[in-house]
């Protein structure tokens, strides 16, 4: 990027990080993630009945724990789903764009998923969902550290292709359902059509909370990944919730939604796990905007695909009775690259030494122990292009996208805005000096490119890191 020369430090350099502090204790993780879920659908964020339906075991979820106000994502679902796992921007993985054909799509095996770090720290893992990280046997979840997975390869919208006019399975194959264990080649379960999207969400609790039980009754420490399909196009809601609040599909999928969260929450204590388990709900990019399926970002700007606050700020919650903060709300900055430190933390994880991590260890911040969340900045990249920077209340935009079908356009200038007085991104600020501290984060993530150089989307296994 030749117009940015200058630097920043927010990214940690591989060959320094050090092993994850030991855990005072070693929670189980239930981690819940819905796929395209904006920041103001759920009630506990201004939706709920607003959007035609109450969401009351998510926002219960939410009094019981912490929720916070400005949790970010990378804005779109293999980056922001990448990230989350590695402890890396996505952009360093080769994971950096929702992949659409050709090539070797997802992680390379070199990548090190928190999987794999809570498994060598003794866990058990399973992964339950929408993977989105590698299509091919070899790149699935149990070649990654899970000793158990279902759900699909990549995306839901591929659901649609059996009933798109001119769609011919002898051009690119449908999608389908696979289950597997670890370093096992995944198993056929059956094709990934309207019928079987519309029920996927309900048998993904289902594996879900047996998976819990049963390493509950085992005493094994866990960590269930359990990534919901759902409000993903086509929002469709299971065939027992369709008509069931009277006001549509998203409605019914919102209710749907809520009640297998509050599924996974009875699971849990039912297994005798809720005091030494940390539940942790979010959602993986901002809202779906594809019309008929309009999602909504609540008081933001914008969706997924741009750098815009309604692409980046989705809802979180987090509880672990007792140690978490019941009832609390904070607006700190916190980006979903650092669940894998905190995980890993958690669970006494050793953290790899021999890349660029850029996660930072949150258990602090979470547990109530600091009121300062470990970072105040992060940079933004749609693709392969650096977009955006938000520091602190401010975001510094290299490029204006208004949304996702809009070629991005280069300002002349960076355009800085207040997200205080601004939380719209409509009015370009006079506070220039906020380029400073910007500018010295971009120079700080392009030396570490320099140095452990970025691995190139579609890379083929094995990957080995130039010297």
């Amino acid at each position: 990027m030749p117009f940015l020369r200058t630097a920043s430090a927010l990214l940690l350099a591989a060959a320094a990080v050090a092993p994850a502090p030991a855990a005072e204790s070693r929670p189980n993780i239930v981690f819940i993630f819905a796929d395209n879920l904006g920041y103001g659908e759920l009630g506990c964020y201004g939706g709920g009945v607003m959007r035609g339906a109450p969401t009351p075991r998510i926002d219960a979820l939410a009094a019981q724990g912490t929720r916070l106000t400005n949790m970010n994502m990378e804005p779109q679902c293999t980056p922001s789903r990448a990230s989350m796992l590695t402890g890396r921007w996505a952009i360093r993985s080769g994971c950096h764009s929702v992949p659409f054909g050709g090539g070797a799509d997802g992680l390379t095996r070199w990548e090190v998923t928190i999987g794999e770090v809570l498994s060598e720290a003794g866990y058990a893992t399973g992964y339950f969902g929408k993977w989105h990280l590698g299509s091919d046997q070899g790149r699935h979840p149990t070649d990654q550290g899970f000793d158990q997975w279902f759900g699909i390869p990549r995306t839901s919208d591929e659901s649609l292709w059996p009933v798109t006019p001119g769609y011919s399975p002898d051009i690119l194959p449908v999608e389908h359902v696979l289950e597997g264990e670890r370093d096992q080649p995944s198993r056929d379960l059956g094709i990934y059509d309207l019928e079987r999207r519309r029920q996927i969400d309900g048998e993904i609790t289902r594996r879900s909370a047996d998976f819990i039980a049963r390493q509950a009754k085992a005493g094994r420490p866990f960590l269930a990944c359990i990534s919901l399909t759902q409000p993903h196009l086509p929002t469709e809601p299971g065939p027992a919730w369709k008509g069931r609040t009277g006001h549509g599909n998203w409605a019914d999928m919102l209710a749907e939604m809520d009640h297998h969260v509050g599924e996974l929450l009875d699971a849990i204590d039912q297994a005798g796990a809720g005091d030494n388990t940390v539940v942790v709900f979010t959602s993986d990019n901002g809202a779906e905007f594809t019309r008929p399926w309009d999602g909504c970002s609540g008081p933001w700007r914008g969706q997924y695909f741009t750098a815009l606050e309604g692409g980046l700020r989705v809802p979180f919650l987090v509880r672990w009775p007792g140690k978490v903060p019941a009832g609390r709300v904070s607006n700190e900055v916190m980006h979903g690259v650092d669940l894998f430190a905190t995980f890993a933390g958690l669970g006494a994880g050793r953290i790899p030494a021999d890349r660029p991590i850029d996660s930072r260890d949150q258990r602090d911040f979470l547990l109530g122990r600091s009121q300062k969340s470990a970072r105040d900045s992060f940079l933004v990249f749609v693709g392969d292009r650096l977009q955006a920077a938000k520091w602190r209340n401010y975001k510094l935009h290299f490029y204006r996208q208004d949304t996702m079908v809009d070629p991005p356009v280069r300002y002349p200038v960076p355009m800085v805005c207040n997200l205080f007085t601004d939380p719209r991104e409509e009015k370009p600020g006079l506070t220039a000096w906020v380029v400073a501290p910007v500018m010295k984060m971009v120079e700080e993530y392009e030396a570490s490119v320099r140095r452990f150089p970025n691995i190139p989307m579609g890379t083929p296994d094995p990957y080995i890191p130039p010297r």
